[in-house]
């Protein structure tokens, strides 16, 4: 028990760090100021890292991004106020992802607060958080530090992982303890996720229902990542033979070059699959809710969730899987003992057929070779480069350069790509990329289009700071989605144009980081190379023609556009 100098009280402050120690937490993220300033001291005092932001969103993105990783909760300092509500866009994005991740924040004092006299920074925080996280707590007594910090963490764990958040008024964080009894009021969690163990009804449903499929597909979710059950995984695929479909955040779990992936045959898997296994991934937008054109009116699913309430969400579960994916997975491995299967070959020649068509097509555009560069020839060269360094981390984020990075760039280990996620929100990609590089050690690049950097780019002065193996490269076609729109009238820009030609590798050298401007693709090939072997901070700004892009990505059935613009963006958008 750490102690104040006069050897007979301790206080919240030591106690809130005492409990997370006691409870393996070894990283802290966050910004300081009224009124937790000292405990991001008395953290660091004690041996917990506490890595410094520029802003609140992107300590919480952080926070969130290292839950993902770890699957231990990741933990956002912020100050009470506008800063509480900074990071609440993480929060809400950690809860979305299913990312386990607490939010501390110091508040007001609840007294004038409750009433509304007008406290310094005075807001309700925790009210305002409830809807955003999967739960919110606030400490009130000294005493319930510990039991506060506890609960927390097995929340953010536990069943389906998410974001909480925790209230620490400033005058509780001040309050005094005897510390004869202080010690009892911390405790370490025991078994903090526990296994859920599948009904043996439930596994023998599934696995007569898949014994059925003539076109079988299992769908990889970020979920199956997170359970870091790779192994089983991986053995239940091999043994089944069926293709499977990895989503983004999946990529690696199984390599993308494995025969049985269908990554490169999305479109035919998904809409001729009769029978299909999801694990830890849902029916939401990113799967088109299980519907028709893009799925089988036909088409069963069998879904493994740790959230029983997650079935049924879209489509109709036939076989219902509810527990953790690592014991979900061993129990169809063993049932597979009495009900061997063999996936038939009519289907996986049709994949295979259509796979390689489509990387003859990738295959032709990666050789391609204009002037100004643009997305493929870029993501060229860096795809050359990351096979010959497969353990490189990669954050990715962006409109373009989100969807076409994640075609072009294979994974070969899992937990090994880090984007957008459920909410495809912009502005993860500095803090993912702090977290990426501090809870693993391994060099990180980030691939970025140039207005997602925009959204965390102060963060290259966090990532200097601390001499992160952070290589950020910039997609810079001077836009959102494209730099070349005309405005209407006026002489303002039009509505989706950046700064043309903007030079951001000169961010890096503001802060004492390697920066590199490119025009072609050897020389990102180059440059990336020696910002990896350098093994420090580096910008890499690679100049893309701005005609160079679509409108939304894949995502354009989403940005609905007015009928006066309609024609004007169908003529731009062809070229």
């Amino acid at each position: 028990m750490t102690t104040q100098s006069a050897g007979l009280l301790t206080d919240g402050f030591h106690l809130v760090v005492d409990a997370l120690k006691a409870n393996q937490v070894r990283t802290m993220y966050g910004i300081v100021g009224i009124p937790i300033t000292d405990l991001a001291r008395t953290a660091q005092a004690a041996g917990i890292r506490y890595i410094g932001f520029r802003h609140e969103t992107s300590a919480g993105y952080a926070a969130a991004a290292a839950g993902f990783l770890t699957a231990r909760p990741g933990v956002c300092l912020t100050t009470s106020g506008p800063g509480f509500l900074n990071g609440l866009a993480a929060l809400a994005n950690a809860t979305t992802n299913c990312f386990p991740m607490i939010q501390i924040s110091g508040s007001s004092q609840r007294s004038i607060v409750d009433l509304q006299r007008g406290d310094y920074q005075e807001i309700d925080q925790l009210n305002a958080a409830r809807p955003l996280a999967k739960a919110a707590y606030r400490i009130n007594r000294v005493e319930d530090i510990g039991l506060g910090v506890a609960r927390a963490i097995r929340t953010a764990i536990t069943g389906r992982p998410g974001g909480v958040y925790l209230d620490i008024p400033g005058d509780v964080l001040g309050q005094a303890l005897q510390v004869a009894g202080a010690a009892d009021t911390i405790w370490p969690l025991v078994d903090p996720a526990p296994r859920q163990l599948p009904a043996a009804t439930a596994v023998d449903r599934a696995l007569e229902v898949l014994s059925q499929a003539q076109r079988p597909l299992i769908v990889l979710g970020k979920g199956a990542a997170y359970a870091q059950a790779d192994n089983v995984i991986r053995e239940f695929v091999e043994t089944t033979g069926i293709p499977f479909l990895p989503m983004s955040m999946a990529k690696g779990l199984l390599p993308d070059s494995h025969p049985q992936s269908a990554g490169a045959a999305r479109s035919l898997a998904i809409k001729r699959a009769d029978i299909v296994l999801l694990v830890g991934a849902r029916l939401n937008w990113l799967l088109g809710h299980g519907e028709s054109p893009q799925w089988s009116a036909e088409a069963k699913f069998i879904q493994v969730d740790i959230a029983a309430s997650e079935f049924d969400s879209n489509r109709p579960i036939v076989a219902p899987l509810a527990g953790d994916i690592g014991s979900v997975m061993s129990a169809l491995l063993d049932g597979l003992a009495q009900r061997p299967m063999v996936t038939p070959r009519a289907w996986t020649t049709e994949l295979a057929e259509r796979k390689a068509r489509n990387d003859a097509k990738m295959r032709q555009r990666l050789a391609e070779n204009p002037h100004p560069m643009r997305f493929y020839n870029a993501l060229g060269a860096i795809r050359a480069v990351l096979q010959s360094n497969p353990d490189v981390y990669v954050v990715n984020e962006g409109a373009n350069a989100l969807d076409l990075t994640r075609n072009v760039i294979d994974m070969q280990l899992p937990r090994h790509r880090l984007d957008t996620g459920t909410w495809g929100v912009m502005g993860i990609g500095m803090g993912y990329a702090i977290a990426a590089a501090v809870e693993t050690g391994r060099p990180v690049v980030a691939i970025e289009g140039d207005s997602a950097f925009g959204f965390s780019g102060m963060e290259i002065e966090t990532i200097c700071r601390y001499r992160l193996p952070v290589t950020v490269v910039i997609l810079n076609n001077g836009g959102v989605y494209r730099g070349d729109e005309v405005p209407t009238c006026g002489s303002d820009p039009a509505p989706t144009v950046l700064n043309g030609r903007a030079r951001h590798e000169l961010i890096a050298a503001a802060f004492g980081g390697k920066g590199y401007h490119v025009t072609t693709p050897v020389e990102l090939a180059s440059v990336l190379t020696e910002a990896l072997a350098s093994n420090g901070p580096a910008i890499i700004d690679c100049e893309l023609d701005p005609a160079s892009g679509v409108e939304s990505g894949h995502l354009a059935n989403l940005n609905p556009i007015s009928a006066a613009s309609a024609p004007q963006i169908a003529v731009s958008a062809d070229g």
